[in-house]
């Protein structure tokens, strides 16, 4: 064993459960992937099993200390590098050392890791990142970067057991291929959440997280959701089969009482007939109803159980209907030049961003991915796009057009804000308050959630709000602009913002690593950023 979960229960300070009564072994040498939707708790769980984070109930065992990947690196950027590398102290009683201060305490701290900086330094290097110092600020870093300081951390440590949360997310190309190099020929135990599909492919487990339980599946994520399509349709069957069962015990009980009602009417006329005395027609009449009512209540309660039983399924389907996004045409006409580029660079010293000026053109219906290593200037080149910076050679021209732009920060989402007064931000058309509650209700923000503060909102759960808003809105933009639109989502929300950018008709600039979300929104022209010359490929 090196991991046990044993019934582990997690309240938030609001009194709310995030999960309960939940369990879980990983046995030593096996790798996990962690999925389930956006809020079901999977970055909390890592948290706890890491150690930084005390569960409600229930206890979490390791063989060792987990060696821990976060998600979030805003948290960590008071540290500097060598203090997220977990060495500053093997480091700092080095250095005391050969500058003479012999102390028991330092050769204790250092324990005989003579060439801890030197291996600090090559695990840095071996990411790309010999550019940065170990006393170097994890403020000044990019997300990648910040990423890749904690996956050098791995090559330092070798632990036997690793907790990865995310771990793609800003990740180029290459550096995804290598991670995944590194989990496929790794023999430590490992737990993985994360979006990323091809990711998941590589582990042979799955674990779903719910509220109430942990579902292991023998197999990969491919394998793990062709299990729920069978899951699926065998529960949509037997709805269908609950819901023909209920249509005929309405008729039978509609025709029982119909029978019921005529043969009493009969009674009546026959007693009048026979001429049987009032008091006795007024007993016969009301036994006649008490049958009738008992009759009723039978049917009503056979009725009610198939309900609850209708009722039971359809909380347990997934709602397909939920976050449908549904983004009109924009008005421009296809193949409308929208931006030029001419000889273009950008820098904030003499040094130009690439060693070549870009040149480049946007039409109207052009869907663009750019991509490129990171700190090759893709999210640069976006802003630039836009006129959100400008040049510092060469030009750009722009057309009359409306843009959205998503970035990596979800700066449309506002910190300040309650959930329902960002939504009202978008409320152009004044609909009523009744119908902006409803549309967040089915974005996945239950009442509970309708006054909580933007700046306490997931990724995952800022990137619905942000979709939500311009669903309210109702104002489709000519060109939509994403910027690692599938960072930090459950694999739903990927899905359904899949949909919604594929069957958008307008112009999508993209920056993303996601392979799979390229495919799918069906891509048609590439950019690729180097710290030399851009490569257009058409």
């Amino acid at each position: 064993m090196c991991i046990s979960v044993q019934q582990l229960c997690y309240i938030h300070a609001d009194k709310e459960p995030l999960f309960q009564d939940i369990s879980l072994t990983v046995n030593k040498g096996e790798q996990l992937s962690l999925v389930g939707n956006n809020g079901s708790g999977k970055s909390t769980l890592l948290r706890i099993i890491e150690g930084s984070l005390k569960p409600s109930s229930g206890e979490v065992v390791c063989s060792s200390k987990p060696y821990y990947v976060p998600q979030h690196f805003g948290q960590y950027d008071q540290l500097t590098v060598v203090q997220a590398l977990l060495v500053e102290s093997k480091i700092n009683a080095l250095h005391a050392i050969i500058a003479g201060d012999a102390s028991a305490d330092n050769f204790t701290v250092l324990d005989d890791d003579w060439n801890i900086e030197e291996r600090s330094l090559a695990a840095l290097s071996s990411w790309g990142l010999e550019h940065i110092r170990l006393d170097q600020s994890m403020s000044t870093l990019s997300g990648g970067e910040k990423t890749k300081v904690y996956l050098a951390g791995i090559q330092i440590h070798s632990p036997e057991i690793i907790l990865m949360d995310e771990p793609t997310n800003h990740l180029d190309v290459n550096s995804r291929k290598k991670l995944y190099s590194f989990i496929e020929s790794s023999r430590a135990t490992m737990l993985i959440v994360s979006h990323d599909r091809t990711l998941l492919n590589l582990l042979p487990y799955t674990c779903e997280l719910e509220r109430s339980k942990i579902t292991l599946y023998g197999g990969n994520y491919d394998f793990y959701k062709e299990q729920k399509e069978v899951a699926l349709t065998a529960l949509q069957n037997q709805l269908s089969e609950k819901e023909k069962e209920l249509r005929l015990a309405k008729k039978i009980a509609r025709e029982t009482l119909e029978r019921k009602s005529k043969s009493s009417v009969r009674g009546e006329k026959a007693a009048i007939k026979k001429g049987i005395p009032r008091i006795m027609m007024g007993a016969m009449k009301q036994h006649a109803e008490q049958s009738t009512v008992k009759l009723k209540d039978i049917h009503d309660e056979k009725m009610g159980s198939i309900n609850s039983t209708i009722t039971d399924i359809q909380n347990t389907l997934p709602d397909m209907k939920q976050m449908k996004t549904d983004f009109n045409s924009p008005n421009l006409h296809t193949g409308k030049t929208l931006i030029t580029v001419k000889d273009m660079n950008f820098g904030y010293d003499q040094d130009g961003l690439w060693k070549e000026p870009l040149n480049l053109q946007v039409r109207s219906g052009d869907r663009i991915q750019f991509s490129g290593n990171n700190g090759a200037g893709k999210t640069t080149l976006l802003k630039l796009l836009l006129g959100e910076l400008e040049p510092t050679e060469g030009t750009i021209t722009r057309a009359d057009f409306k843009y959205v732009y998503i970035d990596q920060e979800y700066s449309i989402v506002k910190p300040h804000l309650t959930v329902f007064e960002q939504l009202e931000q978008f409320n152009l058309f004044a609909k009523p308050e009744h119908e902006l509650k409803m549309i967040l209700s089915r974005f996945l923000f239950p009442v509970g959630t309708w006054d909580k503060n933007c700046s306490k909102l997931s990724g995952g759960e800022k990137m619905r709000l942000a979709i939500c808003c311009l669903m309210v809105s109702n104002s489709t933009p000519d060109i939509f602009v994403l910027d690692e639109p599938t960072n930090n989502l459950d694999i739903r929300s990927v899905s359904i913002i899949t949909t919604a950018i594929k069957d958008y008709n307008g112009t999508v600039l993209l920056v993303s690593h996601d392979l799979y979300f390229v495919k799918e929104i069906k891509i048609n022209r590439f950019v690729e950023l180097f710290s030399s010359t851009p490569v257009i490929k058409i």
